[in-house]
């Protein structure tokens, strides 16, 4: 008898197929009922199929990182040549054991890596403190409410190790002390970075996805952080940043968030 693929080997494995173009991880989704986020695709089975036919021949490449679950959702981290050299988040929802829904956030890979020598997929995979998952999504949905949503600076030192803090974002060195002479140089720059709504939070033991939306630089944009929580404080960071296209653009009308 066939074991049953759990459902981030199903995820996995469907990214994979981008890349591959093998059939059967594509029978992991409903196809009378798909719905896309991704508003550069139209919506359904038949939306997804025409995106990979758009590809230029064996062009695209996927090395899915991690993968995380979190109830009916299972949200991935991956390294990507699709239409180019990405780096995405996906989430993907089930229903009934199909895959119904699904999100995403792309961002054009660096060429090299961060002022600390960091990737914006390298680090540390493994998933642990499961028995925390509660408690490290409350934390960081505080911590990107207080911090990021209503710029409550007092408090920043309070989710932290000391200075301690890995960051995986291509433009920000290490530290907590990195994090702030980044922030300052930007806002030097007149560049503000302003979350104005959290969409979703998903985590799986340490780690934790939050989904936000705001404006980088005054460009309606969308926010996906990735964190590693230990022992009670943000220890690691990765991220997305996508510009949301303009509404004429849109190829569905799903919108980028709609959790």
């Amino acid at each position: 008898m066939m074991t049953q693929k759990s459902q981030k080997q199903q995820v996995t494995e469907l990214l994979k197929a981008i890349e591959t173009g093998a059939a059967e991880p594509v029978g992991y989704i409903n196809a009378e009922h798909y719905k896309q986020h991704n508003l550069a695709i139209a919506d359904g089975l038949s939306g997804f199929g025409a995106a990979l036919q758009a590809l230029p021949a064996g062009s695209a490449r996927v090395n899915t990182v991690r993968v995380f679950q979190d109830g009916d959702y299972v949200f991935a981290h991956t390294d990507y040549n699709f239409f180019g050299d990405k780096i995405g988040f996906d989430i993907f929802r089930f229903e009934n054991g199909k895959i119904v829904e699904h999100w995403d956030n792309l961002q054009a890979k660096p060429t090299q890596p961060n002022p600390s020598g960091r990737t914006m997929t390298d680090g540390t995979t493994e998933v642990k403190d499961l028995d925390k998952t509660e408690a490290n999504k409350t934390l960081v949905r505080n911590f990107v409410e207080d911090i990021l949503v209503n710029g409550k600076m007092e408090k920043l030192a309070g989710y932290f190790d000391g200075d301690n803090y890995l960051q995986h974002n291509p433009q920000i060195p290490d530290n907590l002390s990195g994090l702030g002479s980044a922030l300052e140089a930007m806002a030097k720059q007149g560049i503000t970075m302003k979350y104005d709504t959290i969409h979703k939070v998903l985590g799986e033991g340490n780690f934790v996805l939050v989904v936000s939306e705001g404006h980088l630089g005054g460009v309606h944009s969308s926010f996906y952080d990735l964190f590693r929580v230990e022992n009670g404080k943000i220890a690691e960071h990765w991220d997305t940043i996508e510009p949301i296209a303009k509404k004429e653009m849109w190829q569905n009308q799903n919108g980028k968030f709609g959790f």
